[in-house]
């Protein structure tokens, strides 16, 4: 460091001394020669490092720093006192070093004093480093993007703290003074990350899907047992090549709680629910290859499987409970059917088996009886549930898998009742809230199954069409604004009335004057009647 001598009058002087060498040291007193008229040498002062004047820590930095005396302290600290926002701060060795003992560092302002004691042969006797813990992550929103255009680029926009520094994608994107931001990703772009980073290195990420609406499908269901019939798997997939259909609903997982792959998801191995019957990967490969898109069907609550090995294991929260603590009887499923929706343990089973079909190549995932049992409410306890209705469970739980699915950019879709437009606490599916969580809403609006004068129809049975378009004309009004699609479960099957190509081609134009192109046709057994079912156009 730069000398500066002292007169003994205590003005600077330039002059050399005459009375010996100088010897000094950052933060020592230096002394040359003896006697009166010696010069005196004075160093400003040991300094705090490790921390610094005005900076800003992150939670994570803040529980590591570590705080140390400068250069040319006295030993052992002697004659120094370190105080954090008041309070006295032990000085303690660390090896040849003097560490300040800090303690856990809280959200908000400090500050860091080191005092000497005015014997001490310093110019500066305190030493103030101010600096700041923010361990609040910085505001993120991200608006879903409206695609118009599938070929066109898409934009992203949203606002951040006006603190932060934010890249779309990994490309640093500039804000305006309010944090509002806007940015550009290439046509295709199938999931756009966000990241918000600030002062502190605080992070905040949203996942956004920039595909837009899901595109049209016409699908058919089909069981993994049936897939493995030659015949049935062989009738679905004509209709696949003859264009008239561009998709083919699997299931994943169905009402018995049979996982029709071999899953590798632990829970459904523990039950013995991965059973293997077709070959998930060669299965889809398959149907790509004949030109259909593969959504796999997760029956999530009704779950036979798992109901039964929790309730032999003693996890009784896992199902559906009476008052008195036994299994809800759902009525015809069986005692030892629904699992509790509020169960984490079964949210995060069904969300597992999502993520491992969309990493396995699926296409989309298509939960069904996403529901709580039929049946009076007060006759059910959902353990766990806290506060929320069973109605914002559900849709807490379809919103938590969406966003589990972002990274794999897939599509997410619900089945639900056809009452739920106009019933939605029957069964606990409020179709507001799920259109703002889901890709698609799929409403089973098969004609057999409304009763008499719903809608305003005598026989809906024997009226596909006035009771389909009037139904869908529901869903089509709760969905408007969003970019959710409808996409109804037709009736390819008969039950009461002997459905036809007529029955069933008259539910595909229902939905059609209610502007729903896509649709996915079930039966069963997988019998399908081409005849009703047109070519699809070219897009």
């Amino acid at each position: 460091m730069p000398r500066t001598r002292i007169s003994r009058s205590g003005s600077p002087s330039r002059r050399p001394s005459r009375r010996g060498a100088l010897i000094a040291t950052t933060g020592a007193l230096a002394l040359a020669g003896a006697g009166v008229g010696a010069w005196t040498f004075l160093a400003p002062g040991p300094g705090i490092e490790g921390v610094s004047d005005g900076a800003v820590l992150s939670g994570r930095a803040a529980a590591q720093v570590s705080a140390y005396l400068g250069a040319g302290a006295p030993a052992g600290g002697k004659g120094l006192h370190a105080t954090l926002d008041g309070a006295p701060v032990p000085l303690t060795a660390d090896g040849a070093r003097m560490k300040l003992a800090l303690p856990q560092l809280k959200e908000g302002r400090h500050t860091l004093v080191l005092d000497g004691d005015s014997s001490l042969p310093f110019t500066s006797h305190r030493k103030v480093v101010g600096f700041s813990v923010d361990t609040t992550p910085p505001e993120l929103k991200v608006a879903a993007p409206e695609v118009k255009n599938a070929s066109a680029p898409v934009t992203i926009t949203g606002n951040a703290s006006s603190d932060a520094e934010v890249t779309v994608n990994g490309k640093k994107i500039p804000l305006d003074k309010s944090g509002a931001f806007k940015a550009t990703v290439p046509k295709g772009t199938p999931l756009v990350t966000v990241t918000a980073v600030d002062r502190a290195g605080n992070t905040t990420t949203k996942d956004v899907s920039a595909r837009g609406r899901r595109p049209m499908i016409r699908a058919a269901h089909i069981t993994a047992i049936g897939w493995g019939d030659d015949t049935l798997r062989g009738g679905v997939l004509a209709l696949v090549r003859s264009g008239k259909l561009n998709a083919v609903e699997l299931d994943v997982k169905d009402e018995d709680g049979e996982v029709g792959y071999a899953s590798q998801v632990p829970l459904a191995r523990q039950i013995g629910a991965a059973k293997g019957y077709y070959d998930a990967r060669k299965a889809i490969d398959e149907l790509h290859a004949a030109g259909a898109q593969v959504i796999g069907r997760i029956v999530a609550f009704r779950d036979p499987k798992l109901a039964a090995a929790s309730w032999k294991s003693g996890q009784q929260d896992r199902l559906v409970l009476t008052p008195s603590g036994e299994p809800y009887n759902g009525g015809h499923y069986g005692a030892l059917s629904f699992t509790n929706f509020a169960n984490p343990a079964v949210r995060k089973y069904n969300q597992d088996l999502a993520v491992e079909a969309a990493r396995l190549g699926f296409d989309d995932i298509l939960y069904d009886y996403v529901r709580r049992p039929d049946g009076p409410l007060s006759q059910m306890r959902f353990p766990g549930i806290g506060s929320a209705t069973p109605e914002q469970s559900i849709t807490s739980f379809v919103a938590d898998t969406r966003t589990a699915l972002r990274p794999q950019a897939k599509y997410l879709g619900v089945s639900v009742f056809g009452i739920a437009a106009t019933r939605p606490t029957e069964i606990a599916q409020d179709i507001p809230a799920l259109v703002k969580v889901t890709d698609y809403v799929a409403p089973m609006v098969y004609p057999s199954h409304w009763a008499p004068g719903e809608y305003g129809v005598a026989q809906p049975d024997t009226s596909p069409y006035a009771i389909v378009q009037r139904s869908l004309a529901d869903f089509a009004r709760l969905a408007k604004g969003t970019q959710t699609e409808i996409v109804p479960w037709l009736q390819d099957f008969s039950m009461g009335s002997t459905y036809g190509p007529a029955e069933v081609a008259a539910q595909i134009k229902a939905a059609e004057a209610n502007k729903m192109e896509s649709f996915i046709l079930w039966n069963a057994g997988a019998r399908y009647q081409g005849a009703a079912l047109q070519q699809i156009a070219a897009h």
